[in-house]
Protein backbone atom coordinates (compact mmCIF):
# COMPACT_ATOMS: atom_id res chain seq x y z
CA UNK A 1 0.00 0.00 0.00
CA UNK A 2 1.44 3.13 -1.18
CA UNK A 3 1.47 5.33 1.94
CA UNK A 4 2.80 9.76 2.84
CA UNK A 5 0.34 10.41 0.12
CA UNK A 6 -1.86 13.12 2.42
CA UNK A 7 0.13 16.43 2.94
CA UNK A 8 -0.67 17.50 6.93
CA UNK A 9 -0.53 21.02 5.66
CA UNK A 10 -1.97 21.13 1.96
CA UNK A 11 -1.34 24.07 0.04
CA UNK A 12 1.56 26.35 -0.95
CA UNK A 13 3.28 25.84 2.80
CA UNK A 14 6.92 24.77 1.91
CA UNK A 15 10.27 24.33 3.19
CA UNK A 16 8.82 23.32 6.65
CA UNK A 17 11.17 23.91 9.85
CA UNK A 18 9.59 22.52 13.38
CA UNK A 19 10.53 22.75 16.85
CA UNK A 20 8.64 21.13 20.07
CA UNK A 21 8.30 22.66 23.80
CA UNK A 22 6.89 20.31 26.27
CA UNK A 23 4.02 18.60 24.40
CA UNK A 24 4.10 21.60 21.64
CA UNK A 25 5.07 21.63 18.34
CA UNK A 26 6.06 24.93 16.08
CA UNK A 27 6.22 25.06 12.49
CA UNK A 28 6.87 27.64 9.77
CA UNK A 29 7.16 27.66 6.23
CA UNK A 30 8.34 29.68 2.92
CA UNK A 31 5.99 32.16 2.05
CA UNK A 32 8.27 34.10 -0.71
CA UNK A 33 6.17 37.35 -2.06
CA UNK A 34 3.54 37.02 -0.21
CA UNK A 35 2.86 39.50 2.96
CA UNK A 36 2.72 38.67 5.88
CA UNK A 37 5.67 36.34 5.93
CA UNK A 38 6.42 33.07 7.01
CA UNK A 39 3.10 31.23 8.50
CA UNK A 40 3.18 29.39 12.09
CA UNK A 41 1.17 26.35 12.76
CA UNK A 42 0.80 24.74 16.47
CA UNK A 43 0.02 20.86 16.63
CA UNK A 44 -0.57 18.69 19.57
CA UNK A 45 0.40 15.64 17.46
CA UNK A 46 2.37 16.67 14.41
CA UNK A 47 -0.81 15.61 12.10
CA UNK A 48 -3.18 17.68 12.45
CA UNK A 49 -1.83 21.97 12.54
CA UNK A 50 -3.74 25.24 12.95
CA UNK A 51 -2.54 28.38 11.79
CA UNK A 52 -2.06 31.06 14.79
CA UNK A 53 -0.08 33.57 13.22
CA UNK A 54 2.36 35.24 10.46
CA UNK A 55 6.26 35.81 11.82
CA UNK A 56 6.62 38.83 9.77
CA UNK A 57 3.40 40.48 9.52
CA UNK A 58 4.77 44.50 9.95
CA UNK A 59 6.27 46.21 6.94
CA UNK A 60 9.25 47.13 9.44
CA UNK A 61 10.32 43.12 9.39
CA UNK A 62 9.30 42.19 5.97
CA UNK A 63 10.27 43.95 2.70
CA UNK A 64 8.72 43.55 -0.21
CA UNK A 65 7.26 45.04 -3.98
CA UNK A 66 5.18 44.27 -6.45
CA UNK A 67 5.51 42.91 -10.08
CA UNK A 68 6.27 39.97 -11.89
CA UNK A 69 10.18 40.13 -11.37
CA UNK A 70 9.50 40.01 -7.67
CA UNK A 71 7.34 36.78 -8.36
CA UNK A 72 9.51 34.26 -5.90
CA UNK A 73 11.16 36.23 -4.26
CA UNK A 74 11.26 37.18 -0.75
CA UNK A 75 10.93 34.40 1.88
CA UNK A 76 13.12 31.65 1.42
CA UNK A 77 13.22 28.17 3.89
CA UNK A 78 12.93 29.36 7.29
CA UNK A 79 14.23 27.61 10.66
CA UNK A 80 12.46 28.40 13.92
CA UNK A 81 13.54 26.67 17.02
CA UNK A 82 13.16 27.29 20.56
CA UNK A 83 16.09 28.19 23.21
CA UNK A 84 16.77 29.63 26.50
CA UNK A 85 12.96 30.24 26.79
CA UNK A 86 12.58 31.57 23.03
CA UNK A 87 11.47 31.45 19.91
CA UNK A 88 13.95 32.14 17.50
CA UNK A 89 13.78 32.46 13.56
CA UNK A 90 15.86 33.04 10.70
CA UNK A 91 15.24 33.28 7.25
CA UNK A 92 16.30 35.06 4.22
CA UNK A 93 14.34 37.77 2.43
CA UNK A 94 15.72 37.51 -1.22
CA UNK A 95 14.92 41.34 -1.63
CA UNK A 96 17.84 42.27 1.19
CA UNK A 97 20.08 39.43 0.13
CA UNK A 98 23.36 41.44 0.47
CA UNK A 99 22.03 42.30 4.16
CA UNK A 100 22.53 38.66 5.46
CA UNK A 101 19.86 36.99 6.68
CA UNK A 102 17.60 37.76 9.07
CA UNK A 103 16.81 36.63 12.62
CA UNK A 104 13.75 37.73 15.45
CA UNK A 105 12.59 36.19 18.26
CA UNK A 106 9.58 35.82 20.81
CA UNK A 107 8.16 34.92 23.42
CA UNK A 108 4.73 33.72 22.19
CA UNK A 109 5.01 32.05 18.65
CA UNK A 110 1.66 33.72 18.07
CA UNK A 111 2.74 37.05 19.42
CA UNK A 112 4.52 39.64 18.10
CA UNK A 113 7.93 39.10 16.97
CA UNK A 114 10.72 41.55 17.41
CA UNK A 115 12.17 43.72 14.52
CA UNK A 116 15.13 41.67 12.68
CA UNK A 117 18.32 41.63 12.91
CA UNK A 118 20.74 40.90 9.87
CA UNK A 119 23.93 38.89 9.55
CA UNK A 120 26.05 41.23 7.43
CA UNK A 121 28.63 38.62 5.56
CA UNK A 122 26.71 36.15 5.36
CA UNK A 123 25.80 35.50 1.91
CA UNK A 124 23.47 33.04 0.53
CA UNK A 125 19.68 31.51 1.53
CA UNK A 126 17.86 28.71 3.95
CA UNK A 127 19.56 29.85 7.44
CA UNK A 128 19.59 27.69 10.33
CA UNK A 129 19.94 28.62 14.05
CA UNK A 130 21.84 25.76 16.44
CA UNK A 131 23.48 26.11 19.95
CA UNK A 132 25.82 23.73 21.54
CA UNK A 133 26.27 23.34 25.41
CA UNK A 134 28.26 26.10 25.83
CA UNK A 135 25.78 28.36 24.19
CA UNK A 136 27.55 29.33 21.37
CA UNK A 137 25.12 29.66 18.29
CA UNK A 138 25.84 28.86 14.94
CA UNK A 139 24.51 30.43 11.78
CA UNK A 140 24.70 27.43 9.14
CA UNK A 141 23.33 28.49 5.12
CA UNK A 142 23.16 27.30 1.64
CA UNK A 143 25.69 29.01 -0.87
CA UNK A 144 25.61 28.11 -4.25
CA UNK A 145 27.38 24.43 -4.23
CA UNK A 146 27.83 24.03 -0.75
CA UNK A 147 27.03 24.62 3.14
CA UNK A 148 28.42 27.60 4.90
CA UNK A 149 28.72 28.21 8.78
CA UNK A 150 29.95 30.97 11.02
CA UNK A 151 29.37 31.56 14.53
CA UNK A 152 27.05 34.63 15.30
CA UNK A 153 25.49 36.62 18.21
CA UNK A 154 21.97 35.90 17.23
CA UNK A 155 20.93 39.24 19.19
CA UNK A 156 22.88 41.26 17.32
CA UNK A 157 23.49 39.58 14.26
CA UNK A 158 26.79 40.06 14.62
CA UNK A 159 29.36 37.16 12.66
CA UNK A 160 31.79 35.87 15.30
CA UNK A 161 34.20 34.02 13.17
CA UNK A 162 34.49 34.05 9.57
CA UNK A 163 31.93 32.46 7.41
CA UNK A 164 33.42 28.96 6.01
CA UNK A 165 32.56 26.19 3.81
CA UNK A 166 31.12 22.96 6.11
CA UNK A 167 30.36 20.10 3.45
CA UNK A 168 29.95 19.95 -0.30
CA UNK A 169 26.70 17.44 -0.25
CA UNK A 170 27.02 14.25 -1.53
CA UNK A 171 28.01 15.27 -4.90
CA UNK A 172 24.52 15.79 -5.72
CA UNK A 173 22.85 19.53 -7.69
CA UNK A 174 22.38 22.33 -5.04
CA UNK A 175 23.11 21.42 -1.53
CA UNK A 176 20.42 23.37 0.25
CA UNK A 177 18.69 23.83 3.53
CA UNK A 178 20.58 22.56 6.04
CA UNK A 179 19.66 22.10 9.84
CA UNK A 180 22.22 20.84 12.41
CA UNK A 181 20.85 18.93 15.70
CA UNK A 182 22.25 16.73 18.10
CA UNK A 183 21.17 13.72 18.91
CA UNK A 184 23.53 11.41 21.34
CA UNK A 185 27.38 11.67 21.10
CA UNK A 186 26.87 13.03 17.17
CA UNK A 187 25.90 16.31 15.80
CA UNK A 188 23.64 15.87 12.19
CA UNK A 189 23.93 17.80 9.50
CA UNK A 190 20.80 17.02 7.35
CA UNK A 191 20.15 18.74 3.69
CA UNK A 192 18.10 19.07 0.61
CA UNK A 193 19.76 17.98 -2.47
CA UNK A 194 18.88 17.33 -6.30
CA UNK A 195 17.13 20.97 -6.89
CA UNK A 196 13.46 21.53 -5.47
CA UNK A 197 11.97 19.62 -8.31
CA UNK A 198 11.92 15.96 -9.64
CA UNK A 199 15.58 14.81 -8.78
CA UNK A 200 15.17 16.62 -5.00
CA UNK A 201 16.43 14.22 -1.94
CA UNK A 202 17.21 14.36 1.39
CA UNK A 203 20.95 13.41 2.54
CA UNK A 204 22.26 13.69 6.35
CA UNK A 205 26.12 13.95 7.31
CA UNK A 206 27.02 13.29 10.79
CA UNK A 207 30.25 14.25 13.03
CA UNK A 208 31.99 14.81 16.57
CA UNK A 209 31.63 18.66 16.02
CA UNK A 210 28.34 21.11 14.94
CA UNK A 211 31.24 22.30 12.86
CA UNK A 212 32.68 18.61 11.07
CA UNK A 213 34.36 17.51 9.53
CA UNK A 214 31.78 15.51 8.23
CA UNK A 215 30.75 11.81 7.58
CA UNK A 216 28.52 11.43 4.78
CA UNK A 217 25.58 8.44 5.39
CA UNK A 218 26.15 5.78 3.27
CA UNK A 219 22.62 5.03 2.48
CA UNK A 220 21.80 8.75 1.55
CA UNK A 221 19.78 10.17 0.00
CA UNK A 222 17.55 9.09 3.35
CA UNK A 223 14.04 10.28 1.46
CA UNK A 224 13.43 10.12 -2.44
CA UNK A 225 11.15 9.56 -4.45
CA UNK A 226 12.78 10.61 -7.28
CA UNK A 227 11.99 8.06 -10.44
CA UNK A 228 9.29 6.40 -8.81
CA UNK A 229 5.63 6.42 -9.29
CA UNK A 230 4.67 7.51 -5.99
CA UNK A 231 1.75 10.15 -6.23
CA UNK A 232 4.01 12.34 -4.17
CA UNK A 233 7.39 13.89 -5.69
CA UNK A 234 10.14 16.50 -5.62
CA UNK A 235 10.32 15.30 -1.66
CA UNK A 236 12.85 16.93 0.36
CA UNK A 237 14.11 19.74 2.40
CA UNK A 238 13.23 18.19 5.83
CA UNK A 239 13.52 18.57 9.66
CA UNK A 240 13.51 16.54 12.41
CA UNK A 241 12.14 16.89 16.02
CA UNK A 242 11.96 14.78 19.11
CA UNK A 243 8.78 13.85 20.20
CA UNK A 244 8.46 13.51 24.40
CA UNK A 245 8.71 9.67 24.16
CA UNK A 246 12.16 9.68 22.55
CA UNK A 247 11.25 8.93 19.53
CA UNK A 248 11.71 11.19 16.40
CA UNK A 249 9.35 12.61 13.44
CA UNK A 250 10.32 14.75 9.99
CA UNK A 251 8.64 17.06 8.08
CA UNK A 252 9.56 18.06 4.54
CA UNK A 253 7.96 19.35 1.23
CA UNK A 254 6.17 17.28 -1.62
CA UNK A 255 4.10 17.69 -4.24
CA UNK A 256 1.18 16.09 -6.25
CA UNK A 257 1.43 16.41 -9.90
CA UNK A 258 -1.22 15.03 -11.87
CA UNK A 259 -2.46 15.16 -15.35
CA UNK A 260 -1.06 14.14 -18.59
CA UNK A 261 2.61 13.28 -19.28
CA UNK A 262 4.77 15.43 -18.47
CA UNK A 263 2.18 15.94 -15.68
CA UNK A 264 2.47 19.22 -13.54
CA UNK A 265 1.25 20.12 -9.51
CA UNK A 266 -0.81 22.78 -8.79
CA UNK A 267 -0.89 23.71 -4.92
CA UNK A 268 2.68 24.22 -5.03
CA UNK A 269 5.29 22.13 -2.72
CA UNK A 270 2.94 21.07 0.53
CA UNK A 271 3.97 19.84 4.19
CA UNK A 272 4.39 15.76 4.38
CA UNK A 273 5.00 13.67 7.71
CA UNK A 274 7.16 10.53 8.08
CA UNK A 275 8.76 8.83 11.70
CA UNK A 276 12.21 8.10 12.01
CA UNK A 277 13.96 5.01 13.36
CA UNK A 278 17.59 5.25 14.68
CA UNK A 279 19.74 2.78 13.21
CA UNK A 280 23.22 2.48 13.89
CA UNK A 281 23.63 6.19 14.41
CA UNK A 282 21.80 6.92 10.82
CA UNK A 283 18.20 7.94 10.88
CA UNK A 284 16.09 5.72 8.52
CA UNK A 285 12.83 7.47 7.11
CA UNK A 286 10.00 5.34 8.33
CA UNK A 287 6.69 6.43 5.59
CA UNK A 288 4.27 4.24 7.00
CA UNK A 289 4.71 5.90 10.69
CA UNK A 290 1.82 8.04 10.84
CA UNK A 291 -1.95 8.00 9.42
CA UNK A 292 -2.34 11.22 7.90
CA UNK A 293 -6.35 11.99 7.02
CA UNK A 294 -6.92 14.59 4.36
CA UNK A 295 -6.71 17.70 6.14
CA UNK A 296 -9.75 20.04 6.66
CA UNK A 297 -9.28 22.93 4.06
CA UNK A 298 -13.05 24.44 3.89
CA UNK A 299 -13.68 27.86 5.66
CA UNK A 300 -15.88 30.57 4.86
CA UNK A 301 -15.66 33.87 5.97
CA UNK A 302 -18.94 36.05 6.65
CA UNK A 303 -17.29 39.60 6.97
CA UNK A 304 -20.64 40.96 6.66
CA UNK A 305 -21.27 39.40 10.46
CA UNK A 306 -17.98 41.02 11.58
CA UNK A 307 -18.45 43.11 14.60
CA UNK A 308 -16.45 45.98 16.48
CA UNK A 309 -13.91 43.93 17.78
CA UNK A 310 -13.25 42.90 14.39
CA UNK A 311 -11.93 46.00 12.82
CA UNK A 312 -8.36 45.95 11.69
CA UNK A 313 -8.05 42.21 11.84
CA UNK A 314 -7.89 39.52 9.34
CA UNK A 315 -7.85 35.76 9.90
CA UNK A 316 -3.86 34.64 9.28
CA UNK A 317 -4.77 32.51 6.43
CA UNK A 318 -5.22 35.99 4.48
CA UNK A 319 -2.35 36.94 1.95
CA UNK A 320 -1.16 39.46 -0.69
CA UNK A 321 1.59 39.58 -3.28
CA UNK A 322 3.84 42.22 -2.88
CA UNK A 323 2.22 44.33 -0.28
CA UNK A 324 0.07 44.27 3.31
CA UNK A 325 -3.71 43.43 3.08
CA UNK A 326 -4.66 45.30 6.34
CA UNK A 327 -3.56 48.26 3.91
CA UNK A 328 -6.14 47.84 2.06
CA UNK A 329 -8.68 45.70 3.14
CA UNK A 330 -10.68 47.06 6.22
CA UNK A 331 -13.58 45.40 7.97
CA UNK A 332 -16.54 47.66 8.45
CA UNK A 333 -18.51 46.45 11.54
CA UNK A 334 -21.75 45.26 10.15
CA UNK A 335 -21.40 46.20 6.24
CA UNK A 336 -18.26 44.09 4.89
CA UNK A 337 -14.55 43.92 4.11
CA UNK A 338 -14.04 47.34 2.16
CA UNK A 339 -11.32 46.47 -0.27
CA UNK A 340 -9.31 49.62 -1.72
CA UNK A 341 -9.16 50.32 -5.54
CA UNK A 342 -6.89 47.62 -6.95
CA UNK A 343 -5.78 47.19 -10.71
CA UNK A 344 -7.95 49.11 -13.85
CA UNK A 345 -10.11 46.18 -15.47
CA UNK A 346 -8.13 45.64 -18.42
CA UNK A 347 -4.82 45.58 -16.10
CA UNK A 348 -2.48 42.11 -15.96
CA UNK A 349 -0.32 43.44 -12.77
CA UNK A 350 -2.07 42.90 -9.43
CA UNK A 351 -1.89 46.05 -7.14
CA UNK A 352 -4.18 44.92 -4.32
CA UNK A 353 -5.30 41.43 -4.48
CA UNK A 354 -6.39 39.79 -1.25
CA UNK A 355 -5.66 36.11 -1.65
CA UNK A 356 -5.77 32.51 0.08
CA UNK A 357 -3.62 29.32 -0.56
CA UNK A 358 -5.31 26.84 -3.05
CA UNK A 359 -5.35 23.43 -1.12
CA UNK A 360 -7.30 20.56 -2.35
CA UNK A 361 -6.86 18.96 -6.13
CA UNK A 362 -10.29 20.00 -6.67
CA UNK A 363 -12.23 23.02 -5.28
CA UNK A 364 -14.83 25.22 -5.14
CA UNK A 365 -14.34 29.38 -4.63
CA UNK A 366 -16.84 31.97 -4.24
CA UNK A 367 -16.92 35.95 -2.95
CA UNK A 368 -19.59 38.38 -2.77
CA UNK A 369 -18.99 41.59 -3.82
CA UNK A 370 -22.60 43.85 -3.96
CA UNK A 371 -20.39 47.14 -4.18
CA UNK A 372 -18.29 48.15 -6.54
CA UNK A 373 -16.17 46.31 -9.70
CA UNK A 374 -14.55 43.24 -8.86
CA UNK A 375 -12.02 40.47 -9.63
CA UNK A 376 -11.99 36.79 -8.38
CA UNK A 377 -8.93 35.67 -9.33
CA UNK A 378 -6.62 32.21 -9.13
CA UNK A 379 -2.97 32.86 -9.73
CA UNK A 380 0.88 31.79 -9.94
CA UNK A 381 1.93 35.43 -10.63
CA UNK A 382 1.01 38.68 -12.38
CA UNK A 383 1.27 36.55 -16.16
CA UNK A 384 -0.26 33.67 -15.16
CA UNK A 385 -3.78 34.17 -14.06
CA UNK A 386 -7.23 33.14 -14.37
CA UNK A 387 -10.69 35.26 -13.10
CA UNK A 388 -13.97 36.17 -13.30
CA UNK A 389 -14.36 39.65 -13.18
CA UNK A 390 -17.85 41.88 -13.12
CA UNK A 391 -18.10 45.58 -13.92
CA UNK A 392 -21.10 47.01 -13.09
CA UNK A 393 -23.67 43.79 -14.67
CA UNK A 394 -21.04 42.38 -17.03
CA UNK A 395 -19.45 39.39 -16.01
CA UNK A 396 -16.49 38.28 -17.97
CA UNK A 397 -13.90 35.40 -17.94
CA UNK A 398 -10.43 36.42 -18.63
CA UNK A 399 -7.28 34.24 -18.07
CA UNK A 400 -3.74 35.35 -19.11
CA UNK A 401 -0.86 33.40 -19.78
CA UNK A 402 2.53 35.18 -21.04
CA UNK A 403 2.27 37.55 -23.42
CA UNK A 404 -1.22 36.32 -23.86
CA UNK A 405 -4.45 38.24 -22.96
CA UNK A 406 -7.69 35.80 -23.40
CA UNK A 407 -11.33 37.31 -22.91
CA UNK A 408 -13.18 33.84 -22.95
CA UNK A 409 -16.43 34.53 -22.44
CA UNK A 410 -18.99 37.47 -21.25
CA UNK A 411 -22.62 37.88 -19.59
CA UNK A 412 -24.83 40.58 -19.68
CA UNK A 413 -27.50 40.87 -16.98
CA UNK A 414 -25.82 39.92 -13.83
CA UNK A 415 -26.84 41.10 -10.22
CA UNK A 416 -24.23 42.51 -8.15
CA UNK A 417 -25.03 40.68 -5.41
CA UNK A 418 -24.58 37.30 -7.40
CA UNK A 419 -21.25 35.24 -6.05
CA UNK A 420 -18.74 35.37 -8.03
CA UNK A 421 -17.07 31.77 -8.11
CA UNK A 422 -14.05 29.76 -9.75
CA UNK A 423 -14.20 26.01 -9.73
CA UNK A 424 -10.80 23.42 -9.52
CA UNK A 425 -11.95 20.44 -11.54
CA UNK A 426 -9.11 17.80 -10.98
CA UNK A 427 -8.07 15.44 -13.94
CA UNK A 428 -8.39 11.99 -13.16
CA UNK A 429 -8.49 10.41 -16.62
CA UNK A 430 -5.57 7.78 -16.58
CA UNK A 431 -5.59 7.31 -20.42
CA UNK A 432 -5.87 10.55 -21.58
CA UNK A 433 -2.95 12.35 -23.48
CA UNK A 434 -4.05 15.72 -23.89
CA UNK A 435 -5.13 16.39 -20.12
CA UNK A 436 -4.07 19.44 -18.40
CA UNK A 437 -3.84 18.42 -14.36
CA UNK A 438 -7.72 19.97 -14.01
CA UNK A 439 -9.30 22.70 -15.31
CA UNK A 440 -10.54 25.65 -14.25
CA UNK A 441 -13.89 26.58 -14.47
CA UNK A 442 -14.75 30.46 -14.24
CA UNK A 443 -18.34 31.69 -13.58
CA UNK A 444 -20.89 32.61 -11.33
CA UNK A 445 -23.76 31.55 -8.91
CA UNK A 446 -27.55 31.41 -9.89
CA UNK A 447 -29.63 30.66 -7.31
CA UNK A 448 -26.80 28.76 -5.53
CA UNK A 449 -25.56 26.75 -8.65
CA UNK A 450 -22.43 27.05 -10.62
CA UNK A 451 -22.98 28.36 -13.95
CA UNK A 452 -19.51 28.44 -16.27
CA UNK A 453 -18.74 31.15 -18.35
CA UNK A 454 -15.30 29.79 -19.42
CA UNK A 455 -12.91 27.32 -19.07
CA UNK A 456 -8.83 26.84 -18.88
CA UNK A 457 -6.25 23.97 -19.08
CA UNK A 458 -4.98 24.32 -15.28
CA UNK A 459 -1.10 23.10 -16.78
CA UNK A 460 -0.94 27.06 -17.60
CA UNK A 461 -1.22 27.86 -14.12
CA UNK A 462 1.36 25.61 -12.45
CA UNK A 463 5.24 26.60 -12.15
CA UNK A 464 6.22 24.04 -14.54
CA UNK A 465 5.18 26.58 -16.79
CA UNK A 466 5.33 30.10 -15.16
CA UNK A 467 8.44 29.07 -13.22
CA UNK A 468 9.44 29.58 -9.93
CA UNK A 469 8.56 27.98 -6.11
CA UNK A 470 5.45 29.53 -5.08
CA UNK A 471 1.46 27.59 -5.63
CA UNK A 472 -1.51 29.20 -6.39
CA UNK A 473 -3.99 31.37 -4.73
CA UNK A 474 -7.04 32.76 -4.73
CA UNK A 475 -7.78 36.54 -4.38
CA UNK A 476 -10.13 39.20 -4.62
CA UNK A 477 -9.52 42.82 -6.26
CA UNK A 478 -11.59 45.79 -6.19
CA UNK A 479 -10.76 47.21 -9.87
CA UNK A 480 -10.44 50.69 -10.24
CA UNK A 481 -13.03 51.85 -7.30
CA UNK A 482 -13.33 50.30 -4.10
CA UNK A 483 -15.76 47.48 -3.39
CA UNK A 484 -17.18 45.85 -0.77
CA UNK A 485 -17.03 42.36 0.13
CA UNK A 486 -19.51 40.68 2.29
CA UNK A 487 -18.41 36.92 2.06
CA UNK A 488 -15.55 34.30 1.00
CA UNK A 489 -16.24 30.79 0.58
CA UNK A 490 -13.80 27.94 0.29
CA UNK A 491 -14.80 24.25 -0.15
CA UNK A 492 -12.72 21.48 -1.22
CA UNK A 493 -14.57 18.98 -3.67
CA UNK A 494 -14.40 15.03 -4.54
CA UNK A 495 -12.71 14.13 -7.59
CA UNK A 496 -13.97 12.85 -10.12
CA UNK A 497 -14.50 8.96 -10.18
CA UNK A 498 -11.46 7.89 -12.66
CA UNK A 499 -11.61 5.33 -15.43
CA UNK A 500 -11.36 2.03 -13.95
CA UNK A 501 -9.46 0.46 -17.27
CA UNK A 502 -8.05 1.40 -20.36
CA UNK A 503 -11.02 0.98 -23.02
CA UNK A 504 -10.86 -2.43 -25.10
CA UNK A 505 -10.32 -2.41 -28.86
CA UNK A 506 -12.66 -4.54 -30.51
CA UNK A 507 -11.84 -8.24 -32.21
CA UNK A 508 -10.55 -7.84 -35.64
CA UNK A 509 -13.39 -9.98 -36.99
CA UNK A 510 -16.08 -7.66 -35.83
Amino acid sequence: MTTNINPVIPGFYPDPSVCRVGEDYYLVNSSFEYFPGVPVFHSRDLVRWEQIGNVLDRPSQFNVGLGRERASAGIYAPTIRHHDGEFWMTTTNREDVMKGHLIVRASDPAGEWSEPVHTTGAIGIDPDLSWDEAGTCYLTWAFPGAISQAVVDPRTGKLLSEPRVIWNGTGMAHPEGPHVFRRGAYWYLLVAEGGTGPGHGICVARSDSPSGPWESNPANPVLSHRSTSHPVQNTGHGDLVELPDGSWAMVHLGVRPGGSFPPAHVNGRETFLTGVDWVDGWPVIVEDRYDVPQAPTAFTDDFEGSDASDAGRLHPRWIAPGTDPRSFAVPVPGEGLRLSAGRAAGARDAERLLAVRARDSSWTATATVPQGDVALVVRIDDAHWAAVQRQGTTVTARAVVGPFDQVLATAEGVPADAPLAVRSVANTERYSFAKGPDDLHLGHLVDGEFRTLGTIDGRYLTTEVAGGFTGRVIGVEALGTDALLIRFTYTPDPDPVPASAMPVSPPADS
